[in-house]
């Protein structure tokens, strides 16, 4: 069955006719306008208790947060992480916020750009956004930075810089149209590790992703 069609029973079944053009204009308004919906009062906070919320939220969905002060001190953060977790292989986005950190970690880790492949361990990426009512993060793809990083190694590490927390989605969603002269191919919405109850009602991790989810928050 075609769209058309399968649109057009619902179309009878609410006993509707073709829309007039008064109200596909109505609808197109509406559509541009972007009006925000209801904004969850608990994420209507000052800035400082909208990234503590973040960092509550990030830590009760099983994401490590790590926060650091300054950008300095993230080269050693993400090697210290790899090094105590036995990983000496890391693939990396290669946008212009990690290319400092790239050229400071330590030369016995085995680093590559590009798209990640089944079997790698860890993947280090920026984020677009923190969104502190559910401790999720925003990422979007991009030719430096494919969505493969977010999903296939077992480990997704994540930058992200304090400054870039807000309260709500609407808020990342106008944020996203402000920066971005169209949307992206594809824009991900990642709340903690991979994880699903599906088998015998049994929490299992990594299950259609990232087994960890590390947050690097900086600032």
């Amino acid at each position: 069955m075609s769209k058309a069609e399968i649109l057009g029973n619902i179309r009878r079944g609410l006993g509707r006719t073709q829309a007039t053009e008064a109200e596909k204009t109505r609808v197109a308004t509406r559509i541009a306008t972007h009006a925000a919906n209801l904004i969850p009062a608990r994420a209507q906070l000052p800035e400082a208790q909208t990234q503590a919320l973040f960092i509550e939220m990030a830590r009760e969905a099983a994401a490590e947060v790590i926060e650091l002060k300054q950008a300095s001190a993230l080269p050693a953060a993400v090697a210290e992480w790899l090094d105590a977790t036995g990983i000496d292989e890391l693939v990396m986005a290669t946008d212009a916020s990690l290319k400092s950190l790239r050229q400071q970690l330590p030369d016995s880790l085995k680093v590559r750009d590009g798209v990640a492949l089944a079997g790698d361990l860890a993947s280090l990426t920026s984020a677009f956004l923190g969104i502190a009512e559910t401790g999720t993060l925003m990422l979007y793809s991009r030719p430096d930075s494919p969505t493969t990083l977010n999903f296939l190694p077992d480990n997704h590490l994540v930058v992200l810089q304090r400054k870039d927390i807000v309260g709500v989605y609407e808020q990342a969603w106008a944020r996203l149209r402000e920066q971005q002269a169209g949307l992206p191919r594809t824009v991900n919405m990642i709340t903690g590790p991979s994880r699903s109850a599906d088998i015998e009602q049994k929490l299992q991790m990594g299950a259609h992703g990232p087994r960890r989810l590390v947050i690097f928050l900086v600032g």
